[in-house]
């Protein structure tokens, strides 16, 4: 998984051969594809592998209250594509290929999860009156993934990642603002 991350960070994650890869893990072509039978399983595995690693990251959190918890959601993502920039790279490219795949089917997948965590935890934020009682939770829910994705974007378009945690802390006092919540 480490050796298509890295590669996908400063390539083209469509572009990117099973040589490449291979060569990337110090192996042969023939003992990568012993492990992977082709190349749609190496991103499944990868994509398979980022859905539980931001899984676990955001279960580790315990931030106490329901807008906490959102904030640290938000500061696993940043910490974590900081990390993995290869990791949007790949996955923004499954998303836009057209008709199913399995990749794209579980890059559907990991933006549901993210989707409703977020949602659980904004209706948590309403119903500790951390937010405003008639807050739309399915356009607050949207909001907060816009500003997450958007962030990526920029930092892709711009190919620097480092102002994406002081950037997501300004964004989330804006929405924080937004549903009526305390400073």
């Amino acid at each position: 998984m480490e050796a298509v991350i890295e590669l996908a960070a400063d390539n083209d994650p469509a572009t990117i051969t099973t040589g490449q890869i291979a060569s990337a893990m110090g192996v042969s072509q023939g003992a990568l594809f012993r492990h992977f039978p082709n190349k749609t399983a190496i991103w499944t595995a990868v994509l398979e592998w980022t859905r539980a690693e931001l899984d676990c990251r955001f279960d580790a959190l315990d931030a106490g209250r329901p807008l906490a918890r959102l904030e640290a959601i938000l500061a696993a993502h940043v910490d974590f594509v900081i990390a993995s920039p290869g990791v949007p790279r790949i996955l923004f490219g499954e998303l836009q290929r057209a008709g199913e795949t399995p990749t794209k089917a579980i890059a559907r997948d990991l933006m549901a999860g993210y989707r409703a965590r977020v949602a659980r935890e904004l209706c948590a934020a309403r119903d500790a009156g951390e937010i405003v009682e008639g807050t739309d939770i399915e356009a607050a829910t949207v909001m907060f993934l816009a500003m997450a994705q958007g962030m990526v974007m920029q930092a892709l378009a711009a190919d620097d990642f480092s102002v994406m945690p002081t950037l997501s802390r300004r964004l989330l006092g804006l929405f924080r603002q937004g549903l009526g919540a305390a400073s």
